[in-house]
């Protein structure tokens, strides 16, 4: 692989990826976006600081030789090792933790998070934080803080397992505030929240410009999820707190965001980002790497690839194809991708829903495969089903494919399909199994629209367009470079090849 011209001269600019849950120790589209980057771009070098579940995962991804380090940050290992701080630092720790969770709990004291954060960021680099939110004068804060007068959450009488349940939550969530911190070069987080800590910290410490990539909108997602999730509103006013208040502050102090599509620039403006800070970038493939499908499966298919998750609402997906199947019984859904541990009762679940609606004989799940395209030309029409998303790498690689798509209207969806696809309400299986009855009655459609995906790939989404615009962003945050255009035709070495589905 060639270098990039200039890349002797910037060879010293250094990157470190922030990551959570994904590169290098998982599947999906995000890890694949990671991946694209590290390897399209060989005349720097990168570290990888991950947040990981348990510290345990391995690595999943074939590492270049300029990745030089990859770090795990586990926030539900074993506890940290150590012991609480004593006498002056004790009540100084005590007392900007306090301030922390004011700032959570009573919107007249939300200025005081940044600091009170950056406090709890020095304790924990000398390893206190963590110990000193398992003693009990953290719960005792907490507990005096619920019952202030004015705090909206004394009004649900909050309880001592309450106390219990969101310190230790908080004990998670912080956790990374504890990793060694890049010292130099840039720090990109390619999510927002608790990746970002790291970042947040690095730059307050030793002023290593932060840049943000948001591929979903990691707040709104955070506020989907704890909707169904078994916490009292108590524990989900201090821990959603959190997360809104991490949000501000990582907009407000990074150098640069870079969005995947203007869905996740509206969120991000409305979270307090400056517009002048926004950069959107599209996610990008090699259309040599996903070529035209080739012919159909002779019987009627709806294919979908993806992680086996809620936020991919393959419920809705089982429950459209039941109308289809009304209409077309010789129609088959198959459904390409891992199960993440810890979802194996959603599959479970949504195993049994086809069982109960009567179609187990036509709805497989066929886990992953070696090569996704074999996803794509599966299906005569390939579905995206989900309530959320950034700028899914499935959609663009099924369009570069040359498969006519039904989407649900998330994120950057529309902005990716324009009128090469059907697009529909999330959670709508009546209008989801219309869209797919109008496609698979039509076949002539069908071919136009592949063909317009393909070419509007080709056009506005390629892999070259997004390397070389990270490239020019990553020199530019370093001091080594001129800003990064917004448009144009950029050039850079193209990597991508066949990959693994997401899980």
């Amino acid at each position: 692989m060639q270098l990039h011209p200039g890349a002797r001269r910037h060879a010293a600019t250094h990157v470190t990826l922030l990551t959570e849950g994904t590169y290098p120790h998982s599947h999906g589209g995000v890890s694949v976006w990671c991946d694209q980057l590290v390897h399209g771009m060989p005349d720097l070098r990168f570290d990888v600081l991950a947040v990981t579940g348990t510290g345990r995962e391995a690595v999943v991804w074939d590492l270049p030789p300029h990745v030089s380090r990859v770090r795990s940050v586990p926030m539900w290992g074993p506890a940290p090792e150590g012991r609480p701080p004593r006498g002056r630092a004790r009540r100084r720790l005590a007392q900007s933790y306090e301030r922390f969770l004011s700032a959570l709990l009573d919107p007249r004291a939300e200025e005081g998070f940044a600091p009170s954060l950056y406090a709890l960021a020095a304790a924990a680099a000398d390893g206190t934080l963590s110990p000193f939110l398992r003693d009990d004068q953290a719960i005792t804060s907490l507990t005096s803080v619920w019952n202030r007068p004015g705090v909206p959450a004394r009004e649900a009488g909050p309880t001592l397992h309450d106390a219990l349940t969101a310190t230790g939550l908080l004990e998670h969530a912080l956790r990374p505030l504890a990793a060694p911190l890049p010292e130099h070069g840039v720090a990109h987080a390619v999510s927002g929240g608790v990746a970002a800590l790291p970042g947040l910290a690095a730059l307050e410490r030793h002023g290593v410009p932060l840049l943000l990539t948001e591929h979903g909108v990691y707040l709104r997602e955070r506020y989907l999820g704890y909707r169904t999730a078994p916490y009292s509103w108590p524990v989900k006013a201090v821990v959603l707190g959190f997360f809104r208040l991490l949000a501000q502050e990582t907009y407000r102090r990074a150098a640069l965001i870079t969005p995947g599509n203007r869905y996740n620039r509206l969120w991000e403006e409305e979270g307090g980002a400056d517009p002048g800070s926004i950069r959107t970038v599209y996610n990008g493939v090699d259309p040599a790497a996903f070529p035209p499908a080739g012919p159909e499966p002779a019987t009627p298919t709806l294919s979908w690839a993806g992680r086996v998750d809620p936020i991919k609402d393959l419920e809705t997906l089982i429950r459209a194809f039941a109308r289809v199947r009304a209409r077309r019984p010789d129609a088959r859904l198959r459904l390409f991708g891992g199960t993440p541990r810890g979802g194996e009762g959603y599959r479970e679940r949504c195993e049994a829903l086809a069982a109960e609606l009567g179609h187990a004989d036509a709805v497989t799940f066929e886990g992953r495969v070696d090569d996704i395209k074999d996803a794509y030309a599966a299906g005569n029409v390939v579905m995206l089903s989900s309530i959320s998303e950034g700028f899914p790498f499935t959609l663009i690689e099924a369009m570069s494919c040359g498969r006519a798509t039904v989407s649900t209207d998330v994120g950057g969806v529309r902005e990716a399909v324009g009128d090469t696809g059907l697009v529909v309400p999330p959670r709508d299986p009546e209008a989801m199994a219309a869209a797919a009855l109008e496609l698979l009655d039509d076949a002539e459609r069908r071919r136009a629209m592949g063909e317009a995906a393909r070419l509007r790939v080709i056009e506005q989404f390629t892999l070259r367009r997004t390397v070389e615009t990270f490239r020019s962003i990553y020199l530019e945050l370093a001091g080594d470079g001129e800003p990064a255009r917004d448009d144009g035709d950029l050039r850079a070495t193209e990597h991508a090849g066949p990959r693994s589905v997401a899980i």
